[in-house]
This record gives structure tokens, sequence and C-alpha cells, in this order.
């Protein structure tokens, strides 16, 4: 009858929401997962997933500190910490990541041509994203930092529900494109139950290197405005700045080779 097919649906639907979010399951030697995130690309999010986790290092040289760049389509944190080559495998077949400047970094950059696009579907994009995740040999990490790459789709949401993380980060410009974008990015992060941590505004001004007149070429206090509606910190204004894109394009982050500038 229709009311027992009714009821069937009724205890299969139940039977499947029960099952609840994936659970969570640490990286092992991985103590805590900060995630670098943002809605549009483009908005200097890589840059400053690269400077933080050098930051990170050299704020406390007891700390050890990952860099993990999960943007399968466009990973640029080879070219930004000056890596190149392939992992090594250990014994028990875990990738080893590569290393300069004292942090551990793994990236698909690594494993394909550097002009190579990789033209996959998401199910092979998730796969790629779960064996940086876990069949990576990180050591004893005091700090991971994830550089996502842009959007609220599916790796923002794999690794949301399946590693436990410490806290979101979005980047974004003042810009009003880039953050209606930016806020969809921290409510997707509340969604899943991810502490965020802040805002960061970058590409907030422009000085110009003659005369030093500063133009808000993106606009002023858009970030500024968004945290307050969502009730967050802005963390940092980051100036567009030459020496920051030419440091981080020559693999020398302004971080480590001019840790001493306003920049």
């Amino acid at each position: 009858s229709s009311g027992s097919r009714d009821e069937a649906v009724r205890d299969r639907r139940a039977q499947i929401l029960s099952r609840g979010l994936p659970k969570q399951k640490p990286i092992e030697g991985v103590k805590q997962v900060v995630v670098l995130a943002s809605g549009k690309g483009g908005v200097g999010k890589s840059t400053t997933a690269v400077n933080i986790a050098l930051a990170l290092a050299a704020n406390d040289s007891t700390k050890e500190v990952g860099l993990l760049d999960a943007d399968i389509y466009g990973p640029s944190i080879p070219k930004m910490m000056n890596l190149k080559g392939s992992p090594e495998l250990t014994p028990k077949n875990l990738m080893r990541p590569l290393k300069n400047y004292g942090i551990a970094c793994m990236s698909m950059g690594f494993l394909v041509e550097e002009t190579a696009p990789v033209v996959w579907r998401g199910l092979m994009v998730m796969s790629a994203v779960e064996k940086l995740l876990r069949q990576v040999d990180w050591g004893q990490l005091d700090y991971l930092v994830i550089d996502m790459p842009p959007g609220t789709g599916d790796v923002q949401l794999s690794v949301s529900q399946n590693i436990p993380i410490a806290g979101a980060v979005i980047v974004s410009t003042p810009q009003d494109v880039a953050l209606l974008d930016a806020r969809k990015g921290a409510e997707m992060f509340r969604k899943v139950h991810v502490p965020v941590l802040g805002l960061v505004q970058n590409m907030s001004v422009f000085q110009c290197p003659k005369c030093k007149h500063e133009t808000h070429i993106f606009g002023a206090d858009g970030v500024s405005n968004l945290a307050k509606t969502l009730g967050l910190d802005v963390l940092g204004d980051i100036p567009l700045h030459v020496n920051i894109r030419e440091t981080c394009d020559s693999g020398q982050p302004v971080v480590i080779s001019q840790p001493q500038s306003d920049a």
C-alpha cells in the first residue's frame, strides 16, 4: 500500500540523515590545521598562505610548519616556494614533502609537468586531494597551512568535513565583487562548523613609489565593513606592493627575503 511505501521512504531518509557528516580523522603527525580560503580567485590567497606559513616558523623557531597546496587545477606553491622535482617515497609508500626555508611543502605541482594542465573531473580531483592529505609523511608538524582553491565547492567541503580544522582565514580584496564571494566562503565554513579566525584585506592601498600618493584602487573599507557584518576580526591589511608580488614570483617570499621591510 502507498502508506507502507511512504513509511519505508521516511525510514530510509531517517537512516541516511542519521549517518550525518563523514567522521573527521586527524592527519597523522599534524597538531593544528589552518586553512586559507577565498571566494574568488586572484585575490592573493596563495601569496598570503605562503607568507603566513613562513611567518609562523619565523615567529617561533621551535615550531614545525607545513604547507599544503590544495589547488589541483592551479598549483602555485612550487613556484612561490622555489621548489622543483618529485617527492621521494618512504618504505611505507608515503610521499616525502619537498622542503625550503624550513617549510615542508606538498602540491599537485610536484606530480605533473609545470606546463601540463590537469584536465580532470571532480571525483579524480577529490581522490588527489585525499592523497595529498593522507599519503604524505608530514613528520611532526605544529601547524599545517592549507592553501585552498577559490570557491565553495567539493574540495573545500571535503577538506572541512574530513579533517579537524583549528580555523579558517578568508582573504579578499576590498572590491565589492570579491567581497560577495568572501562572504559566501565565511558562511560555508560556519555551516560545516569550522571556526573562522578572521579576514585578511589584501591589495588594500597602492602607494606611488615616486610621489608616495596613496590610491585605494579596489576601494577602502570593504573588508572591515564585511568583518563588522559577520562579527569577525580583520587580521591583517596588506598593501598592493610590487615587492610582495616580485618576491613571490621569484620564489623568495617577502617574509623571508625582506623581513624588516614595511611590506
